[in-house]
């Protein structure tokens, strides 16, 4: 990243606030999709928030009504990026970067006014906190209703969150998950009025922003040491996800979704839950 206020790439800026508190903004209008060109981008964010030498807290929120970040675009070619060669860790680079996230020593947050669902999910429980709009966010992991295992790590991050019947029923009911659900199974920190929401994050990030850097970092690795998945567990949900990427069965579902509006503005991405469990 460039050492300047604000760095903007296609869909992906990044803005210091301060040489302390970063904002990160997802803006690829009109539904956030994940595109395979966004992997590189946020693989860039990363590896700034690791190397910085003053950064402590970093806040990702979204310049698009109605949408945090969804899932990949299954309109996009996804050979190359499911078969993309691992990184460092032996991870694919999407859940490596997740991993990254997870683990590095500065404080993540992401702020969720809108939906985020799939690899949004994804991104949002690498985050070491989550905060939602309780009029505005959902939050989902649909892929079981398209015939896919979730490859980001959700079975393993939220077993950890909420609990082994909850995950169940978040990842294999496939549905959306309002934010005052969310707050209550633990896949959120809290949900706030939309009015509130900006205002405590920023005071919050502020707030941790203010406080010594290596005293945030030997407190959140040990945390991590007693709540991150292992990374042999993030890599077998992926193992799993291309695998499922495979069947036919799946490549047919997909198909027959995409006829019907998916990874496109409509009532299928804004109503995902309802859409993915019509047959």
């Amino acid at each position: 990243m460039k050492d300047q206020a604000a760095t903007k790439t296609a869909e992906i800026r990044m803005a210091r606030r301060s040489p302390e508190y970063w904002r990160v903004t997802i803006d690829h209008p009109p539904l956030n999709i994940f595109g395979p060109e966004m992997l590189s981008q946020v693989g860039e964010i990363i590896t700034a928030i690791e190397t910085d030498a003053q950064v402590k807290v970093v806040v990702f929120d979204s310049a698009v009504e109605g949408f945090f970040l969804i899932h990949l675009d299954f309109l996009a070619k996804l050979d190359d990026l499911a078969h993309l060669p691992p990184g460092a860790t032996g991870l694919h680079p999407w859940p490596e970067m997740l991993v990254r996230l997870s683990r590095s020593p500065v404080v993540s947050i992401a702020l969720i006014r809108g939906r985020a669902t799939g690899m949004g999910s994804e991104l949002a429980l690498a985050c070491d906190m989550r905060f939602a709009s309780r009029e505005k966010a959902i939050l989902s992991q649909f892929e079981v209703g398209a015939g896919l295992v979730p490859g980001g790590g959700p079975m393993a991050r939220l077993s950890r969150l909420m609990g082994r019947g909850r995950t169940l029923e978040v990842v294999l009911g496939a549905n959306d998950i309002p934010a005052d659900l969310a707050e209550r199974y633990g896949y959120v920190n809290r949900s706030l009025p939309d009015a509130d929401l900006e205002g405590f994050v920023d005071a919050l990030a502020t707030r941790i922003a203010s406080f010594d850097k290596q005293t945030i970092a030997d407190t959140k690795r040990q945390v991590n040491v007693a709540s991150l998945p292992p990374d042999i567990e993030i890599e077998s949900g992926w193992n799993a996800c291309v695998a499922s990427m495979a069947r036919p069965a799946t490549q047919q579902r997909i198909k027959t979704l995409i006829e019907r509006g998916f990874c496109k503005p409509g009532d299928a991405e804004n109503r995902l839950g309802d859409f993915v469990g019509k047959r």
